[in-house]
């Protein structure tokens, strides 16, 4: 996912046959038939992966829009668009032509979609005034392409830069955060965007501990400052001290609650009556998020009926299948 004017697409066109591919067996789409399901496509109609990631759910999507259809992708991340163009099967020419058009793409297979991907935050759907979509689908969060890539310092689990950006073109970095805010603010974000309570001691910590250059040197400086706890009534599962102070940067960083935010607010504009919403999200902020601004859509402004009156966790076989999945949460709304 990434900040980024919406003029400027990834790539524009029609995907198809020998170009498109099935996605990787390594990313699998966490809530993928659920999402599906309650995402309703129409075919020929007009729908938005608002988080296009590795492509997965897009393609489930694109598969059921037939040729009619449009499907508009966004993402932060230009590494994770490029990915998504393979899978997708979007190919657009060289850029750089003086006439200042789009680049143009080959359609391949009769029966796909129109695809357009773009170099955005979902936020930027807020400039939108008309109804132009019949579905909205979002899987909030970071991703596994972004976790496993040492060099983008989203995990304490390999030594990497302070990073944090899903994308590197914008400005705050996880460095600059750990590094020039004071302790009390350090200390906000932390327990605000991580509801880490150990969060004084942690804050205390780094900056005592300043400067901290990497992933590995803030993990060791919040390990020594907070021990380990017990997640739920496992015995033996325990979650690693660092972890809520890495989401916490990653959220600020990103701004991610406010991109969010702006997304529920934009939906009710943007969606077609009739037309649906649907979110994935990885923790309770974002869930609690979602979940009172549907509420509030339906009950007070008339916007939504809701689908789901409680979220929608994955199935016992999906999260012994992919761990990530355990923490999942649907809810999705209709527009009236």
């Amino acid at each position: 996912m990434g900040e980024g004017s919406t003029d400027t697409p990834q790539g524009v066109g029609h995907g198809g046959g020998r170009e498109a591919s099935h996605p990787s067996p390594n990313h699998v789409p966490v809530l993928l038939k659920e999402a599906i399901d309650f995402l309703n496509v129409r075919r020929g109609g007009t729908y938005i992966d608002a988080t296009v990631g590795l492509g997965g759910h897009s393609y489930e999507i694109a598969k059921r829009l037939g040729a009619p259809g449009h499907l508009i992708g966004l993402d932060k991340d230009p590494a994770a668009l490029e990915r998504a163009k393979a899978v997708l099967g979007v190919r657009s020419s060289v850029l750089g032509e003086s006439d200042g058009q789009l680049p143009k793409t080959y359609d391949l297979r009769p029966d796909w979609p129109t695809i357009e991907l773009r170099h955005a935050s979902f936020a930027s759907l807020a400039e939108g005034r008309s109804p132009i979509a019949d579905g909205i689908l979002a899987d909030i969060g970071v991703s596994s392409l972004q976790l496993s890539d040492a060099a983008r310092g989203f995990s304490f689990q390999a030594e990497g830069p302070l990073d944090m950006r899903m994308d590197p073109q914008s400005e705050r970095t996880a460095e600059q955060v750990v590094n020039h805010l004071d302790e009390r603010e350090l200390a906000d974000v932390i327990y605000e965007f991580g509801e880490e309570r150990r969060s004084r001691r942690i804050a205390r910590a780094i900056v005592r501990s300043r400067p901290i250059r990497s992933t590995a040197h803030l993990a060791d400086v919040i390990s020594a400052a907070a021990r380990s706890m017990k997640l739920g009534q496992k015995k033996y599962e325990r979650i690693h001290p660092a972890t809520l102070t890495f989401q916490a940067l990653r959220i600020f960083v990103n701004r991610e609650l406010d991109d969010l935010k702006a997304l529920l607010e934009a939906a009710p504009r943007i969606l077609k009556p009739g037309g649906r919403v649907v979110v994935i999200s990885f923790h309770s902020l974002e869930d609690r998020i979602v979940k009172d601004a549907f509420r509030e859509g339906g009950i007070k402004y008339k916007h939504f009926r809701v689908l789901t009156k409680k979220p929608v966790i994955a199935s016992e076989e999906e999260q012994d299948r992919n761990p990530r999945a355990r923490s999942a949460k649907l809810r999705a709304a209709e527009k009236v």
